[in-house]
């Protein structure tokens, strides 16, 4: 049979077209699909479609968390700014980089960083798999180049064999590493506080009494009002709206502000000097406090609303002084101290 030239060319499309299908997507993940289970008080964590969450990713992503060969002079891990023994952070105002720099903000948190539609304090990464890699190549953070990190991990069999377990065969590449990173911190999740038994657990024996008054003052949009950017819902509580605000943190004595928060992104006058409202639960365990780390106790930080915040012209026009005498103080920071929650027993470094 005599076929055209352009039977040919179409067949042979056809025929690479199939292959091409019939086997996974070089940086999809192949391996024993797990179901995220969240802890009381919390909703299910999201999971995008293009990197579902398997055993294999999870454990490589483990790996690399704790592996300090990400940075350029192999001295700082994912681990030495965001430590399990930290709540996730460092216990610093602002983290010691490569060479000794230090950053410009104070490091958030990565647990329940997987509820965040937007990472990072001025919300520039849109996803865990987008946050992943930038600290990676941050010169003043970890400092190493894309192609030399993939080069490093090519290099070390048992690496290349887990990537292969997690992704199939072939290269190792970038997006398999951030991928792997982010499936990790999706299942670095915190709930299962006090307050999540008494509120969603019907244990009405998991407060004292003064971390019940702290609630409802929490509550009361007259006293505390903290609801108003912490919101507590019917059936789960991520105690962040997730919204970007200008709360007269990092202005300078004449005013001005010395962090220009989502506005370096957005360029939108509303959002200048304002950052993301971050989640309070744990929140007893990562002093510093704010996006400079500049309030180093939880009750300074009362303190510091009840002056209603540094003036500016940016500052949130919702934002009052908190009206709260010494008692009421105290009973906030026992409910607070509430917050804290049960960490996940296989987030911390690997055996070897």
């Amino acid at each position: 049979m005599k076929l055209s030239s352009c039977t040919v060319v179409l067949l042979a499309l056809m025929a690479v077209s199939c292959r091409q299908s019939s086997k996974p997507g070089a940086d999809r993940p192949i391996g024993r699909p797990i179901t995220l289970k969240a802890p009381l008080g919390l909703p299910e964590v999201a999971v995008p479609q293009d990197n579902p969450v398997t055993a294999e990713t999870v454990a490589l992503g483990r790996k690399l968390y704790y592996d300090r060969r990400l940075s350029a002079d192999d001295t700082i891990a994912c681990a030495s700014c965001h430590d399990p023994g930290k709540g996730f952070t460092d216990g610093k105002r602002f983290s010691t980089g490569f060479h000794n720099q230090q950053g410009t903000r104070n490091a958030p948190p990565v647990v329940n960083a997987a509820y965040s539609p937007l990472q990072f304090w001025d919300g520039r990464a849109g996803t865990l798999e987008d946050q992943a890699g930038g600290p990676i190549a941050n010169p003043v953070e970890m400092n190493q180049k894309y192609d030399v990190l993939v080069a490093k991990l090519q290099a070390d069999p048992e690496y290349r064999s887990q990537f292969e377990k997690a992704f199939g065969p072939g290269a190792i590449t970038m997006s398999q590493v951030r991928k792997a990173l982010a499936s990790f911190e999706r299942t670095v999740v915190s709930g299962n506080s006090a307050f999540d038994r008494y509120e969603y657990g019907g244990d009405k024996s998991a407060l004292s009494p003064a971390a019940v008054r702290g609630l409802a003052i929490f509550r009361d949009p007259g006293k505390g009002n903290c609801i108003a950017c912490h919101p507590i819902g019917a059936k789960s509580a991520l105690f962040t709206d997730g919204k970007f605000r200008n709360i007269g943190v990092g202005v300078n004595e004449e005013g001005v502000l010395t962090d220009q928060g989502r506005f370096q992104e957005t360029k939108i006058e509303r959002d200048r000097g304002a950052v993301k409202t971050p989640s309070l639960r744990n929140v007893a365990l990562t002093a510093p406090y704010m996006h400079d780390g500049s309030l180093k106790t939880l009750r300074s930080v009362l303190e510091y609303y009840a002056g209603g915040g540094n003036s500016n012209p940016a500052l949130d026009k919702d934002l009052k002084p908190l009206r709260l005498n010494k008692a009421e103080r105290d009973d906030l920071l026992a409910f607070l101290e509430s917050l804290t929650g049960e960490m996940p027993a296989d987030a911390g470094p690997p055996a070897n």
